[in-house]
C-alpha cells in the first residue's frame, strides 16, 4: 500500500473504502472483508447514515486501532461551533473510536458560509485539543476555499471533490496543489455513484470507456483498476466504493504496475467537464437541514 503525507505531517493509505450509497445491511461486511483484504483506510459521513455499521465492520475485523485511518464528515445541518463539536461526539460514538484520523466538513453550503466558518473552526479545535489528527473540506471549489481561508488558521490537509477521468477539475486540483491540500477522489472510478435530478442528463459511464478498456486490456488489468492507477499515479487519493468481495480485493490490486506517460496522457484528454454529482454552488433546498440522529 502507498501512503501519502499529508500538509500536518499525517500519513494515509492513497487508497481506501468508500462506503457513499453502502447499504447498512452490508457496511459492516463491506468494511470487515477490506480490512481483511489488506484495506487500511475507510471513509464515511454522518449524512450516509451508516457510521455505525462502520464501527462494526471495524470491530469485527480486530486490528489495532491506530492501524486503521478513519475518516468521516460533518454534515451541514450540524454546521456551527458548538453544534459541530457535538457532531464529532455523535460520530465517535456511532463509530466506536474515542478518536479520528480526518474530520472533513462535507459541504461549502455558500448560502449560509458563516455556518460552514463556524463549523471548520471547532475542526481546528478538535485538531489542537488532540481529537482529530487532520482536518479538511470536501466539495469545495476554488472560491470556497478563498472564503474558508481568510477566516481561518488551518489549511486543509484533504479537499475530497467528484473526480475521475470524465469529469477531473483541474483548477481544483491547481488551487489545492498551491495550497498544499490533498485532493481526494469520490467517485474515482466514476459510473458507479448515481444521483438523482438534472446532472444525470447524457450521462456516459467511464467503465464503458474505449480508451480505458484498451489500456486494461493491454495491462492484464480491469478498467476500475487503471482508473485507480491514474489516480494514485497522479498523487491523488482515491476511496473506491464497493461492497463486493471480489470488487473489494481487486480494487486493492493496483501497487504493481505503472501507467506510462503516454497512457496517462490518453486518460487525461478523456475530461468532458461534465460532473456527475451535485454542484456545490447550486442550491439544494431543505437537503442540507436533513437531522442526523444521535445514534
Amino acid at each position: 500500500m502507498e501512503t501519502i503525507t499529508l500538509n500536518n505531517g499525517v500519513t494515509l493509505p492513497a487508497l481506501g473504502l468508500g462506503v457513499y450509497q453502502s447499504r447498512p445491511e452490508e457496511t459492516a461486511a463491506a468494511v470487515a472483508t477490506a480490512l481483511e483484504a489488506g484495506y487500511r483506510h475507510v471513509d464515511t459521513a454522518a449524512a450516509y447514515f451508516n457510521e455505525t455499521e462502520v464501527g462494526e465492520g471495524l470491530r469485527r475485523a480486530g486490528l489495532p486501532r491506530k492501524e486503521v485511518f478513519v475518516e468521516t464528515k460533518v454534515f451541514p445541518s450540524d454546521y456551527g461551533y458548538e453544534q459541530t463539536l457535538h457532531a464529532f461526539e455523535k460520530s465517535t460514538r456511532k463509530l466506536g473510536v474515542d478518536h479520528l484520523d480526518l474530520l472533513l466538513i462535507h459541504q461549502p453550503r455558500p448560502s449560509q458560509f458563516e455556518r460552514t466558518v463556524a463549523a471548520y473552526r471547532a475542526l481546528e479545535k478538535l485538531l489542537a485539543d488532540g481529537a482529530v489528527r487532520a482536518i479538511g473540506v470536501s466539495n469545495f471549489m476554488p472560491h470556497h476555499l478563498e472564503r474558508l481561508l481568510a477566516e481561518v488558521d488551518v489549511v486543509p490537509a484533504v479537499n475530497q471533490v467528484e473526480l475521475h477521468p470524465y469529469f477531473q477539475q483541474p483548477a481544483v486540483q491547481a488551487a489545492d496543489r498551491a495550497r498544499g491540500i490533498l485532493t481526494q477522489a469520490w467517485s474515482p472510478i466514476g459510473g458507479i455513484t448515481f444521483y438523482p435530478g438534472p446532472w444525470r442528463e447524457d450521462r456516459r459511464n467511464v467503465m464503458q470507456d474505449p480508451t480505458i478498456a484498451g489500456i486494461a486490456r493491454a495491462r492484464g488489468k480491469s478498467a476500475a483498476q487503471v482508473m485507480l492507477r491514474w489516480g494514485i499515479q497522479q498523487g491523488r487519493s482515491v476511496i473506491p466504493k464497493s461492497t463486493n468481495p471480489g470488487r473489494i480485493a481487486e480494487n486493492l490490486d493496483v501497487f504493481d504496475f505503472r501507467l506510462d506517460a503516454d497512457e496517462v496522457r490518453r486518460i487525461d484528454d478523456l475530461d468532458t467537464l461534465m460532473r456527475t454529482g451535485p454542484d456545490p454552488d447550486e442550491p439544494r433546498g431543505d437537503f442540507y437541514d436533513r437531522p442526523i440522529p444521535e445514534g
